[in-house]
């Protein structure tokens, strides 16, 4: 704000010609020469002043020097008036206001309050204070649009009389209109008018760019902002603003919910028009929620938020905050059923859907032959047809599907392709009402870290395309809703992934129906509790962590698998029948404490569950790890399922299960397994039964040593030195190893007994 600005008009004596009887601009009448107006020399109350005779119902008097109108600045223009005889007028300060191309603004009060003039000789002082801002005590609030002004005085009331009029002056108060110790910049100096229709962005951005350092102050009201703003001073709303949808405001030194809380008020449409400003480069890499709660009573349509695009790869940062979900209809779920046509040679497609237009993106497809966690990436009206994000394992060719859109805190469904978005030290307070965040069609790298989901009606994190690539979940924990259920009673599912690379770490699961269904390959699940226990006895165990790609190519390591299993499926395969491809491999299960009470008796810590024929093992390491039962025993820790198709167990190929520790468990699974077999009679075959060791019922298809344990002796009790042969796969069930001597003989040996050809 200019305290140097030259604003004092021409005195009268330099001439009338400087002094319009009209509005001032260029080419209007002046008093030179007029025969109503004179200067006098030597008033003995103003020197040097101007007599005029009033002779017009409103007669003007302005300066045809421009006085520029600047944001921030107000200006006081006073006058001394005295009537000198006929009858008395009122006088008043007036303007004229014109914009930067010379047109006058239409439409703004021009004049300051009259006073009556009632004595002769008595000078009469008027003032009027100008300026852009809309403060108490400014009489002709002008706004953004004028660049400057023509002033002076009015004269009204009854012609005939006379007056004289000292120079007038015009100075800047602003200084002291404002009171510069308070540090701040009001909007409302710069024009803001804050009845929430008038586009006051003009005023802001002039106040922000006048602050220097100082607060931009939004006094109250309600300002309607009617284009993108960036605001680089520190801000304080007392008012709220609107925006366009697609309008974005950014405030730099202020980047935190609360703050944009204060200026949309409302916690929603704070955070939102927060997470807009984010991802149009606020000069900041995230959004911090500052502890903030915000309550929700419905989903938050993230790309509606956005608004100006459906596409964003670049990093950002969503932190330190809670999304509390309160009780409301806005999150029943949508459910339409529709009959559709599956081609598995096009196995990511449902056609001729009889109704698609009713079909939501996002939604969960159920049905004959859908594997779990199967969802619509995308619907094409007009093709009546959708894109699936997984294959069908054994749909009919046209059957009636289900489809269930849930609804989610924040929903990024509307994205086409986001990425590296990462959410820190967000709590997901869903309460039974809702589910958490749903993923967008594409993407890659988001990350979730120290987060909190709790209490899901039925989804944590769900993918319904391809945005799990490279999914980070690092130290984040779920607590069920369904706590109080037998655990295979629960729906509620974890998070799906339908892509690869993923990174679990050190996450708690707490009695979900499914803590993770896992598509795609290159998976690192490391450090995490898996818990899905109840308090139920003699109770059934459920999947807790689940891998659907025969080659899962995944390591399973130091994990905490508590009360439920892994389990192992192809249920996300067109043609779930073994065909020239990857058999079940690639899993390695390391250093993993696996623990159950009071579980039933047949309950699995790993399940393999095809849902074709003719599939088998082929790289499967089940090493270091402690299986512990602490109440009741279960009869193993492994099981083929067989509820679709046996094992093809003449092809299982580098199998290990070693050095593994056993507490409550019926029987070992050991592969290899060496074990002592004690001949007490003289035989020339000798034959062994290792099948209870060996895993999943598998052959005994290889013998790796035979060591002997002292002599062996014939029926002369003479010692035999020769050594046996071997026969693998013996018995009606391939399950025993024979060893064949030379001769009948008894004695002790030691065996290593493979499930597996290793290569």
């Amino acid at each position: 704000m200019s305290t140097t600005l030259d604003l004092m008009p021409s005195p009268f004596v330099d001439g009338l010609d400087q002094w319009s009887s009209e509005n001032g601009t260029s080419g209007s009448a002046t008093y030179n020469g007029a025969a109503n107006a004179a200067f006098v020399p030597s008033d003995q109350d103003f020197g040097g002043c101007l007599e005029l005779l009033k002779t017009e119902s409103t007669q003007k008097l302005r300066w045809t020097g421009q006085t520029p109108i600047l944001p921030g600045t107000y200006l006081r223009v006073t006058a001394k008036v005295k009537a000198m005889s006929g009858t008395f007028p009122s006088v008043r300060v007036a303007g004229y206001a014109m914009d930067g191309s010379n047109n006058h603004v239409a439409g703004l009060d021009e004049t300051a309050p009259s006073v009556a003039l009632d004595t002769y000789g008595e000078v009469v002082t008027v003032t009027g204070i100008v300026a852009a801002g809309n403060r108490d005590g400014v009489d002709m609030i002008w706004g953004a649009a004028p660049e400057y002004g023509h002033f002076g005085i009015d004269l009204i009331g009854p012609s005939g009389g006379i007056v004289r009029v000292d120079d007038i002056e015009i100075e800047d108060v602003t200084g002291t209109f404002l009171r510069d110790i308070l540090d701040v910049v009001d909007v409302r100096d710069y024009g803001a008018v804050g009845n929430g229709s008038t586009d006051d962005r003009a005023a802001f951005a002039a106040a922000d760019a006048d602050a220097d350092g100082r607060t931009v102050v939004i006094p109250d009201g309600n300002y309607h902002i009617g284009s993108s703003l960036t605001i680089q001073n520190k801000v304080r709303f007392d008012g709220t603003v609107n925006m366009p949808a697609s309008a974005h405001l950014a405030l730099l030194r202020n980047f935190d919910l609360e703050t944009y809380i204060d200026a949309f008020g409302d916690e929603v449409t704070g955070f939102k028009k927060g997470f807009q400003a984010l991802m149009n480069y606020s000069d900041h890499d995230g959004f911090d929620l500052a502890g903030r709660t915000i309550n929700v009573w419905g989903p938050i349509d993230m790309q509606d938020a956005l608004n100006t695009s459906d596409t964003f790869l670049i990093r950002r940062v969503i932190r330190n905050g809670q999304f509390y979900a309160q009780d409301d209809p806005a999150w029943d779920p949508d459910v339409t059923t529709s009959q559709g046509s599956y081609n598995p040679n096009n196995p990511l497609m449902l056609t001729g859907l009889t109704n698609a237009s009713q079909i939501q993106p996002g939604s969960q497809i159920t049905g004959n032959g859908v594997g779990r966690e199967v969802y619509v990436k995308s619907v094409n009206v007009g093709a009546a047809s959708c894109e699936i994000s997984q294959p069908l394992y054994g749909p009919n060719s046209t059957q009636t599907y289900t489809f269930t859109r849930y609804k989610y805190i924040l929903d990024f469904m509307g994205f086409e392709n986001l990425r590296r978005l990462t959410f820190s030290e967000v709590e997901f307070q869903m309460n039974g009402y809702c589910n958490g965040v749903m993923l967008s069609k594409e993407g890659e790298n988001i990350q979730f870290k120290d987060c909190f989901f709790i209490k899901p009606k039925h989804k944590g994190i769900t993918s319904a395309g391809r945005a799990c690539q490279d999914l980070h979940l690092e130290q984040c924990q779920w607590i069920s809703n369904e706590q109080s259920l037998e655990a295979d009673q629960r729906v509620s599912v974890g998070f799906n992934v339908n892509a690869n690379d993923t990174k679990i770490r050190d996450c708690r699961f707490q009695r979900m129906g499914l803590s993770a269904i896992i598509n795609g390959t290159g998976h690192m699940v490391t450090g995490n509790h898996f818990f899905q226990g109840d308090d139920f006895s003699n109770a059934p165990r459920v999947a807790g962590l689940i891998f659907t790609r025969e080659a899962c190519v995944a390591t399973v390591t130091g994990n905490y698998i508590d009360n439920c299993s892994i389990e192992w499926t192809n249920e996300h395969d067109s043609k779930p029948d073994f065909s020239n491809e990857y058999g079940f491999g690639g899993l390695t299960i390391t250093g993993n404490i696996f623990y159950c009470s009071n579980a039933i008796s047949s309950f699995r810590f790993l399940r393999v569950k095809p849902y074709g024929n003719d599939h088998f093992l082929s790289g499967l390491q089940v090493n270091e790890n402690t299986f512990y039962c602490a109440t009741g025993t279960i009869e193993r820790v492994e099981e083929w399922d067989t509820t679709h198709a046996g094992p093809d167990y003449w092809r299982f190929r580098n199998i290990t299960f070693e050095r593994n520790n056993f507490n409550g468990i019926t029987q070992r699974t050991i592969s290899p397994v060496c074990l002592e077999f004690n001949q007490t009679s003289n035989a020339t075959t000798w034959t062994l039964d290792p099948s209870d060791y060996l895993p999943f019922g598998g052959n005994a298809r290889t013998v790796s040593a035979v060591v002997t344990e002292g002599e062996i002796k014939n029926s002369s009790n003479a010692r035999v030195d020769s050594m046996p042969y071997v026969n693998v796969n013996a018995g009606s069930q391939n399950k025993y190893v024979q060893l064949v001597w030379p001769q009948a003989c008894r004695g002790t040996v030691h065996t290593t007994i493979r499930v597996d050809k290793p290569l």
